[in-house]
């Protein structure tokens, strides 16, 4: 405390950071409201009179948007109509051309929903990448910069971090094997740059953005107060990382956000969107994989004896134009019991329990039951499935041949291998924002309104907003109706627990529109970093 002045630099703010992470025996505690969900509080962008962003299904009066206006021109830039229609804006970006996340017509708070985020002086966001290896674009609406830390998203650099992490925490990884996951311990970069893993550096602040790459791990905190708004969206090539993060999660037993292979399908429905052989190619890689893993599991239970009722039992057919509200409650009801995978193409049940489902991987985990018992339920014929993918690969036929058309056998800008080396040393930009911000501090004198800003109280957001327009005028104005001091809801976690029905009633409930799901709420007033010698909670 004492060796702050009227105003600090940045690099005496990380110094003093990474001094407290990793020296002191103190503890510390910051006040942070994240993941605060920007449907209920409010959004720091204005919402899309267009339909581009998900519109609040719990609202107390639901918008009604006009068909009409989809066919209008693009809104000229600068006007506050722009600002409300723009792909730019956080809650339009999921669904804007070429995100496959448009397909996803259900809210998921976080991933096509913004979160808001309301730092304080070194509150943090550990360690980690995004759900489902997602892309993710955050934006600083106002406030104190916040200094991110990078690691690229290739699986030997990611693989480097999480050796890093497993050898200064591996007898807490002992306990919660899963430990990474949890986004609740931060590490010095010093650690990865002495274990030759790439790390990166960059100081975010008002009216910027930072976008992450799929499964490019981050982390990092804030200098001073400030207001902030997060998203995820995913381009074609994302299949192929999505695919991977569903054999990560398998792994440890963690639900998806969403089920990948569902979301495979809704692609290959969706043909005409494939504009370029690279991507198409991704998916009928990814199709061809999942198909030839589903065949060789079937025929496998088949001869040892799990019996097929497809012809007795007739499942509803699989929704692949989109994920809407009741398809995903609809998958929320066929988790693998052990790896919590969705069972989108068939599943496994036994006659001893009313609940459990398991995918065709871990059906032998079911029970000591003998196999006799077991049945296999089938939503995706062989039949369907192959058609599927002789499609997809009929039209990459196409893009091939059209684009040797046009120049080459390969377009090298899309086929070019992600080998984790940059052709420049530096992003263009750097030098200029490097300029820019030289002999930038951070005012943290008894009259700044950094420093000033109420901890509790419903004057929050007027400071917010007050001091935006006076001192940072050049920052889009502040749109937030929150207060940081209110319960949030997290993600749903997914569960199969409290399925009702008897062996019969197992195809029943799967026919069935609705299911019970727990949720489960977090007080997000007083998220804290506790930060101890030796451990990072």
């Amino acid at each position: 405390k004492g060796d702050l002045s009227e105003s600090a630099t940045l690099e005496f703010l990380e110094k003093s950071y990474w001094s407290l992470v990793e020296i002191s025996h103190e503890k510390y505690f910051v006040e942070y409201g994240n993941d605060v969900d920007s449907h209920e509080f409010g959004s720091g962008f204005p919402r899309s009179e267009r339909g581009r962003g998900i519109e609040d299904e719990n609202a107390e009066v639901p918008r009604k948007i006009d068909p009409e206006t989809k066919k209008l021109p693009e809104p000229k830039f600068g006007t506050e109509e722009f600002y409300k229609e723009s792909y730019w804006n956080l809650n339009n970006i999921p669904n804007c051309p070429d995100s496959i996340l448009g397909y996803i017509k259900v809210g998921i708070n976080g991933i096509n929903v913004p979160w808001m985020y309301y730092g304080n002086l070194f509150s943090t966001f550990c360690w980690h990448n995004e759900d489902n290896y997602l892309y993710s674009i955050n934006y600083h609406h106002w406030g104190a910069p916040k200094i991110w830390y990078g690691v690229p998203g290739t699986e030997t650099d990611a693989a480097g971090l999480e050796q890093v992490f497993k050898s200064y925490l591996s007898m807490k990884m002992r306990d919660v094997p899963d430990l990474l996951h949890h986004i609740t311990t931060m590490f010095s970069p010093r650690l990865l740059e002495t274990a030759q893993v790439p790390v990166y550096k960059l100081v975010q602040h008002p009216g910027e953005f930072v976008v992450t790459f799929p499964m490019a791990f981050h982390g990092g905190f804030s200098t001073g107060p400030n207001c902030g708004e997060a998203v995820n969206f995913a381009t074609h090539d994302w299949i192929s990382h999505g695919a991977g993060a569903s054999e990560r999660y398998r792994s440890f037993a963690r639900p998806a956000v969403f089920s990948q292979d569902r979301l495979t399908f809704t692609m290959a429905n969706h043909l005409e969107e494939q504009k370029s052989f690279h991507t198409c190619k991704l998916l009928m890689e990814e199709l061809k994989r999942v198909i030839d893993e589903e065949m060789r599991l079937r025929n496998k239970l088949k001869e040892e004896g799990v019996r097929d009722v497809t012809e007795h039992v007739k499942l509803p057919q699989n929704k692949v134009d989109q994920l809407d509200e009741e398809s995903a409650d609809y998958d929320d009801k066929r988790l693998c019991h052990s790896c919590k995978h969705i069972c989108f193409f068939s599943c496994v049940a036994c006659q001893c329990s009313k609940s459990k489902v398991s995918c065709l991987r871990h059906s032998h985990y079911m029970c000591r039951c003998p196999v006799e018992n077991r049945y296999m339920m089938v939503w995706s014929t062989e039949k369907e499935m192959k058609a599927v993918y002789e499609r997809v690969k009929k039209y990459a036929g196409e893009l091939e041949s059209k684009l040797k058309e046009e120049g080459g056998e390969t377009n090298k800008s899309e086929m070019k291998k992600q080998d984790g080396k940059d052709s420049e040393t530096q992003a263009p930009g750097v030098s200029e924002d490097a300029k820019r911000h030289r002999n930038y501090k951070v005012d943290l004198s008894e009259s700044s309104p950094l420093c000033k800003l109420p901890r509790n109280g419903q004057k929050f957001l007027m400071d917010l907003m007050n001091f935006a327009k006076r001192k940072l005028s050049e920052v889009t104005e502040v749109k937030c109706d929150v207060m940081a001091k209110k319960q949030v809801e997290k993600k749903v976690e997914k569960s199969t627990e409290g399925i009702e029905g008897d062996v019969k009633g197992i195809q029943t409930c799967l026919g069935a529109s609705l299911v019970s799901v727990e949720s489960h709420g977090e007080d997000a007033q007083t998220k804290v970093l506790r930060v101890v010698s030796g451990e990072h909670i």
